[in-house]
């Protein structure tokens, strides 16, 4: 359906893609600031004028294959896990970092950069696309209109982003945070597990704890004490022990969900799935052990 220009409707649907583009390019203003952080002052113009082509080029072509794009089986999936992955990075601190900066991530490359940026930006876009391509009902000119708007808002929000980020490393946290719930929402609307989550509702909150503490887990292993640090492995480990018992309820058709088992091999997997984590983690725990000590006899030993 085409809107007759300047009429009620277009400028009703200008507004909303407006609305659209201040929220959701604001999420590739801050990847794109997060990542240009660490580059030199003179680079740091150059990747945010390169990754905001690259976002509106990206759309542009997503706008046109979008439903191509979602048809594809796992994309959603895939693009959920990238992002999970991309949220770690950029959490991921700079050795022998200053303790009063809470992330300093490693110093990246021009390239590098880049790189990462067209990645989240492809996976992010999506959102972007269909929200704008809903609201434009189908009109072409918004739909550039839209793309249009997104250039300014990209460009200012990333050097607002660098320029905070200096002043209040926590901004990171939030970047990563907002990579992690775009990861959930995808993983959980891809069209292969959407039935499986609807059958499976406690799965849901297992799968965002985990990206959480995946993508999260650079940050915290900094301040944990040495005692501490083996949850950084110990939790997410949990959550996917937890998260396959569900998986496996599904594919063996018995029922492990919380205190409702009925026969024996229920009640089996229900005690295995609550109890049988523990075993493993006290010999994650002590193969640790063994390994620090070993680590800093050699230590002492070539001094």
């Amino acid at each position: 359906m085409e809107l007759e220009l300047f009429s009620g409707a277009f400028f009703s649907a200008l507004l909303a893609i407006i609305l659209i583009d201040l929220v959701l390019a604001g999420d590739n203003a801050l990847i794109i600031g997060l990542v240009a952080r660490n580059l030199p002052k003179e680079s740091q113009k150059k990747v945010i004028f390169w990754g905001t082509f690259g976002a509106i080029a990206i759309r542009a072509l997503m706008a046109i294959l979008v439903v191509y794009i979602l048809a594809v089986p796992g994309f959603m999936l895939a693009g959920g896990l990238a992002l999970v992955w991309i949220a770690r990075k950029l959490l991921t601190p700079q050795e022998n970092a200053e303790e009063n900066h809470l992330v300093k991530a490693p110093v990246a490359s021009f390239a590098a950069a880049v790189r990462t940026i067209i990645i989240a930006d492809a996976v992010m876009g999506i959102d972007n696309v269909l929200a704008i391509g809903g609201a434009s009902h189908g009109s072409i000119l918004l739909i550039l209109i839209g793309l249009a708007i997104s250039v300014p808002i990209i460009v200012w929000g990333s050097q607002l982003v660098i320029k905070l980020v200096d002043r209040y490393p926590s901004v990171i946290l939030v970047g990563g945070a907002v990579l992690c719930w775009t990861a959930y929402g995808m993983i959980t609307r891809e069209p292969m597990l959407v039935t499986w989550f609807e059958a499976h509702p406690a799965a849901k909150l297992i799968l965002a704890v985990l990206a959480f503490s995946i993508a999260l887990a650079p940050w915290y292993a900094e301040r944990l004490s040495e005692q501490m640090k083996p949850l950084t492995v110990l939790l997410p480990a949990i959550l996917i022990w937890m998260l396959g018992f569900e998986v496996a309820a599904s594919v063996w058709k018995v029922q492990a969900d919380y205190l409702t088992a009925t026969t024996q091999g229920e009640y089996l997997m229900e005690g295995l799935r609550w109890i049988g984590w523990l075993p493993l983690a006290a010999l994650f725990l002590w193969v640790r052990e063994r390994l620090v000590l070993r680590t800093a006899r050699l230590a002492r030993s070539a001094q």
